[in-house]
C-alpha cells in the first residue's frame, strides 16, 4: 500500500502538526505501508492561473513548470493521500490550499453521477482511494474544525476518493508544554500511531482512537486563563526588548 503525505504546517517537522502526524505515519509504516512524507514549505507551487489547459490544451498536464510536475504522479499512485495542516481561520493552511488548487490535472472535463450527484470524472490511471486528514489546531474546541471537516470531506468526494476519518487535536498549542512539564499525554501518540495501523490494516481508524486523539487537555476556563497569560507575556517581552533598542 502506498501513503502519500502532506504537511502542510510553516514549520515543518517542529510544528505542533507533526507531533500527531509523526505517530500516525510511524503506525502506518508499522503495519508495512510504502509512507512518502514532503513538506509543503520545500516545494514550489505556483497558484492555479484558472486556464483548464491541463484539460483540453495539454490532458493531465498543467502548463506551469514546478514541484507539481512531480506530484501528480505520486498522487495518482497513492492509496492513501494525508494531507496534515494547522488551522487556519477554520480552513486548510494557505499552501495546503494552493496545492489542492492544482490537483485539476487529476479529473477530466466530463460529468458522471456519483453518490446521487454530478462529479467530474477521473482521469486514468488515477487510483480511487483513500484521503486522511490531520490537523492541531490552537483553539479548546472540536467545533473550530468543523469548516475545516466539511471542506475534506466534499474535497474527498470531487476527487473520488473515500473520506477515511481525521485525528484532529484541539487545544495543540499546550501539547508540547505539557510534555515539557511531564504531564501524561503519551496516549494521545499512542492513539495517534494506532490509528496508523487501522487505517492499513482494517481499512479505517475506530472512533475510540480518535476520540483519545481529541480529547480534553484542561478545562475550558483553564485554558482561557493560561492563553490570556502567555498573550501578555508575549507583549510585556516584546515591550521590554523594543525599550533596550
Amino acid at each position: 500500500m502506498k501513503v502519500l503525505a502532506i504537511n502542510s504546517s510553516p514549520k515543518m517537522g517542529n510544528g505542533n502538526t507533526a507531533l500527531i502526524l509523526t505517530p500516525f505515519l510511524e503506525g502506518m509504516r508499522e503495519a508495512r505501508a510504502e509512507v512518502e512524507l514532503l513538506y509543503t514549505k520545500s516545494l514550489e507551487i505556483n497558484p492555479c492561473q484558472g486556464c483548464y489547459s491541463c484539460w483540453f490544451k495539454t490532458p493531465g498536464n498543467c502548463f506551469q513548470k514546478d514541484d507539481m510536475q512531480m506530484l501528480h504522479p505520486k498522487l495518482r499512485e497513492a492509496d492513501i493521500w494525508v494531507f496534515a495542516t494547522p488551522v487556519y481561520w477554520r480552513g486548510v493552511s494557505g499552501p495546503m490550499k494552493n496545492l489542492m488548487d492544482r490537483m485539476s490535472p487529476l479529473l477530466q472535463p466530463f460529468l458522471e453521477l456519483r453518490d446521487g450527484w454530478w462529479r467530474l470524472a477521473l482521469r486514468e490511471g488515477t487510483k480511487h482511494g483513500k484521503v486522511v486528514l490531520v490537523s492541531n489546531g490552537g483553539d479548546w474546541g472540536m467545533d473550530s474544525f468543523d469548516l475545516l471537516l466539511a471542506y475534506m470531506k466534499s474535497f474527498s468526494t470531487d476527487a473520488g476518493r473515500e473520506f477515511g476519518g481525521a485525528l484532529l487535536r484541539p487545544n495543540g498549542d499546550f501539547l508540547k508544554p505539557m510534555m515539557e512539564m511531564g504531564e501524561q499525554v503519551d496516549d494521545i501518540f499512542k492513539a495517534a500511531k494506532e490509528a496508523g495501523r487501522q487505517i492499513v490494516r482494517e481499512g479505517k481508524m475506530s472512533a475510540e482512537t480518535l476520540a483519545t486523539v481529541s480529547r480534553e487537555l484542561m478545562p475550558l476556563e483553564t485554558y482561557i486563563q493560561d492563553y490570556n497569560q502567555w498573550a501578555q507575556e508575549e507583549l510585556d517581552a516584546l515591550e521590554k526588548k523594543e525599550k533596550k533598542q
